[in-house]
């Protein structure tokens, strides 16, 4: 590897990648916590709210899904640096925008650009920083990026207090304000040698040769049913609990956007421990192996333990995003997993792919709260989730200190 900040931790793209996520988690968890106030600004029927916050969502959840794909067939073509600065200025400017809509259809519109625009970050940021940095201490960088990116989520909540229209605009300025930094960005070495070649029989970014292939295909499902548990923690556990307090017998006191705040504040802590703890053991799979049975404990206990207070109860939300924090090292297991090549096309499409299970894990929460009631309907999905989690890791290789410089033939 050629010498590109090569002993220093904190250089421009991993500092540029963290940020980026900053405000990609920022503008991504902002949409749940003004999906009320904004659509009640919009003259939107309170019978309405919860059908097109809905609406939104899934249009925001498409975008993610194409962008995903978009982005990083991208970055493996044309390089991760002008991948992650179209990213960022594609969701920046959808963000302002969205300052401004006066209907459902305008802000439905604005949230599937922005969705599109917010997919390509984390995993383009992931591939960058794991290219460029050693590999006995690239953990540290993954680390870091994904520690700062989530504690966006806690500035979302805090924006949105004062006014929903300021939030997305904010969001916007703060996108623009990470262009500045482009100049100082260098591109992956690895990428740049690759590209440098005219070997036909380098297929960079081939989405086809990543499903047709199967042992790629099975690493590339194995790499997002790792990612499964994040998503219901915060998708059903964290983003429904109000209704999941009342369940406990706390009838007020608990909001959605404070219960994201907790969570993503817990996520941010359980990043830097993944990460500082995989470069300890000197393994990924060890690392996510424990949190993945943490996490099993600390989802019993949130829907079986006895909650009397309101401070308990966001404490306990406080562990259960501590307990799903090993989202730096899950992007940066499936970076690992594939050559330079098909790296930033994985990276990207893998965390995408396992937000989008989302909407299999909530029709499926849905169809059987009739049947075992909220509770344990959602003990059910999260056991299964975690156990699927645990089964995809175990064929997965270990990848701590892995060379990266090869490509997928």
């Amino acid at each position: 590897m050629k010498h590109q900040s090569k002993h220093i931790l904190f250089n421009a793209a991993v500092i540029v990648a963290a940020l980026g996520y900053f405000v990609d988690i920022y503008d991504l968890l902002l949409f749940s916590v003004v999906r009320v106030p904004s659509l009640i600004a919009l003259g939107i029927p309170s019978e309405e709210i919860t059908s097109k916050g809905l609406l939104l969502l899934n249009v925001q959840m498409a975008g993610m899904l194409i962008g995903g794909v978009f982005w990083g067939i991208l970055g493996d073509k044309k390089g991760r640096v002008s991948t992650l600065f179209g990213s960022i200025l594609l969701y920046s400017i959808a963000n302002i925008a969205n300052a401004f809509v006066q209907t459902v259809d305008q802000y439905a519109v604005l949230r599937f650009i922005a969705g599109i625009g917010l997919a390509g970050e984390l995993g383009v940021g992931i591939t960058l920083v794991s290219e460029i940095l050693p590999k006995e201490t690239r953990g540290y960088g993954t680390m870091i990026v994904a520690g700062i990116g989530v504690t966006g989520a806690i500035l979302a909540n805090f924006v949105a207090k004062f006014d929903w229209r300021i939030a997305f605009f904010v969001g916007g300025i703060m996108g623009f304000s990470l262009l500045l930094l482009r100049i100082k960005v260098s591109e992956s070495s690895m990428f740049s040698d690759m590209h440098a070649q005219k070997s036909t029989s380098i297929k960079k970014g081939s989405f086809v040769q990543l499903l047709s292939t199967p042992a790629l295909l099975k690493k590339f499902i194995y790499c997002i049913l790792i990612g499964m548990p994040t998503w219901f923690v915060v998708g059903i556990l964290v983003t429904l609990a109000p209704e999941f307090a009342k369940q406990h017998g706390i009838m007020s006191g608990i909001t959605g956007g404070d219960a994201v705040a907790f969570c993503y504040a817990g996520l941010a802590i359980g990043d830097f421990l993944t990460g500082w703890l995989s470069q300890k053991y000197q393994s990924r799979k060890k690392v996510m192996k424990q949190f993945l049975v943490f996490n099993i404990i600390c989802v019993i206990g949130y829907l079986l333990l006895p909650f009397t207070s309101v401070a308990i109860f966001y404490g306990w939300i406080f562990l259960l995003g501590i307990s799903v924090g090993f989202w730096a090292i899950f992007v940066t297991i499936a970076a690992e997993q594939f050559g330079t090549n098909l790296r930033a096309t994985v990276a990207t499409t893998v965390p995408n792919i396992a937000r989008g299970s989302l909407n299999i894990i909530s029709l499926t929460f849905a169809t059987l709260i009739p049947i075992l009631g909220m509770k344990f309907s959602a003990l059910s999905i999260g056991l299964a989730c975690t156990v699927i989690a645990l089964l995809a890791l175990i064929p997965l290789k270990e990848t701590f200190a892995k060379d990266l410089n090869y490509t997928e033939h």
